[in-house]
């Protein structure tokens, strides 16, 4: 199967990834943040590294969607979609006009060609918090390019994930609230998020109870 965790800056995407690879015996796909030569630019010029930022994500993305799809005989959680690159991240970056017309018709013109050769996760986990949750979050990971982030930034940025958990029709979603939670700390937590996913898939013998 294809699982996917999807959710703003700071979420615990990576961190819930992880802890439901160990519970289940998954393989874990990260996002391509650490040696990503624009992320640390981007932060400091998003105009200027905008469109070099977008397109090198959804080519990452995209190389993971195909060795995926060539790994049919495991369980793959996934770190983020391709879907948020263009309907979240570059829309954001366009919408405040930090990513110019010509290239963002430029991007989805691209997308769009990627997507005819992309399926969607068997599930998807939206993860949902609000900024002073995903700030917190963020100042403890302690990345130093990620220590000047707007709020306002990160807020523009989940009105679009509503937005697009609202109205994603290509399979299954649950949407998880953790604004109260610590699925790291507390075990009643994650097991809560455990029950939601297997109520929406046939885990079967990968089940470790």
């Amino acid at each position: 199967m294809h699982i996917a965790i999807t959710g703003n800056i700071g979420a615990g995407k990576t961190t819930l990834a992880e802890k439901l690879a160990d519970h289940y015996g998954w393989e874990v796909y990260y996002e391509a943040v650490d040696g990503n030569p624009y992320l640390a630019d981007f932060y400091t010029d998003m105009e200027k590294w905008a469109f070099h930022l977008q397109v090198f994500f959804l080519n990452s993305r995209f190389e993971q969607v195909l060795k995926i799809k060539g790994q049919e005989d495991k369980t793959i959680i996934q770190d983020r979609t391709i879907y948020e690159d263009a309907y979240i991240f570059a829309q954001n970056l366009a919408d405040s006009g930090k990513l110019n017309p010509t290239d963002f018709s430029t991007y989805k013109s691209l997308f769009q060609t990627i997507m005819q050769a992309v399926s969607p996760p068997d599930l998807m986990i939206y993860l949902r918090a609000d900024v002073p949750k995903l700030l917190e979050q963020i100042q403890k990971r302690g990345r130093d390019y990620e220590r000047s982030i707007d709020p306002n930034y990160l807020a523009s940025l989940n009105t679009l994930y509503a937005e697009f958990s609202g109205r994603y029709k290509h399979g299954k979603l649950i949407t998880i609230d953790v604004n109260e939670m610590d699925f790291v700390q507390n075990e009643s937590d994650f097991r809560s998020i455990t029950k939601q996913i297997e109520k929406q898939i046939n885990l079967g013998k990968q089940l470790k109870i």
